[in-house]
C-alpha cells in the first residue's frame, strides 16, 4: 500500500464536510447551548475568550485531515490486501460508525469521566465525532 493510491481530493472533501458538520452540531441553534451549560458556563460568557481561535480551528481541521487520511489508508489497505474489492457508501459509513463508537467514543469516555465532565458532555462531544467519522467513511467510499 502506498499513500499515492489514496484519493487526496476525497480526503480533503471529507475533512471539510466533517468540519462543517462540527460547526452545525455545535452551532447556537443546535447543541452548543446545551453543551456550554453542561460545562457550567453562562450564556453571557464569550466562548473562546482567552484562546487563539485561529489555532483552535486550524488544529481541528488538521485533526480531521488526519482522521480522513487514516480511514482512506485503511480502505486502501483492505483493497490492496484483497480483503475488500470495493467499499460502497454503506460499507464506508458503517466502517466510520464502528470507528466512531469503538474507538472515538470508547476512548474518550474515560477522559471525560476522570476529567469530571460527565456523560452529558461526553455524549454531546462524541456524538459529533461519530457523525463525522460516518460522513468521512461514506465520502471516502463514494469517491474510491
Amino acid at each position: 500500500m502506498t499513500l499515492a493510491n489514496i484519493n487526496w481530493l476525497a480526503v480533503c472533501v471529507s475533512a471539510i464536510a466533517a468540519f462543517i458538520i462540527g460547526g452545525l452540531w455545535f452551532s447556537p441553534k443546535a447543541f452548543f447551548p446545551i453543551w456550554w451549560r453542561a460545562k457550567g458556563r453562562s450564556m453571557d460568557e464569550i466562548p473562546g475568550s482567552g484562546l487563539n481561535m485561529g489555532l483552535v480551528f486550524s488544529s481541528t481541521f488538521v485533526a480531521l485531515l488526519v482522521q480522513s487520511t487514516v480511514m482512506a489508508a485503511i480502505f486502501q489497505l483492505l483493497r490492496t490486501s484483497g480483503t475488500v474489492e470495493h467499499f460502497g457508501v454503506m460499507q464506508g459509513a458503517t466502517t466510520g460508525l464502528i470507528f466512531g463508537v469503538g474507538i472515538a467514543a470508547a476512548s474518550s469516555l474515560t477522559h471525560r469521566l476522570f476529567g469530571g465532565d460527565g456523560f452529558k458532555i461526553w455524549a454531546l462531544e462524541v456524538g459529533n465525532d461519530v457523525l463525522n467519522l460516518v460522513a468521512i467513511g461514506a465520502i471516502l467510499a463514494l469517491w474510491s
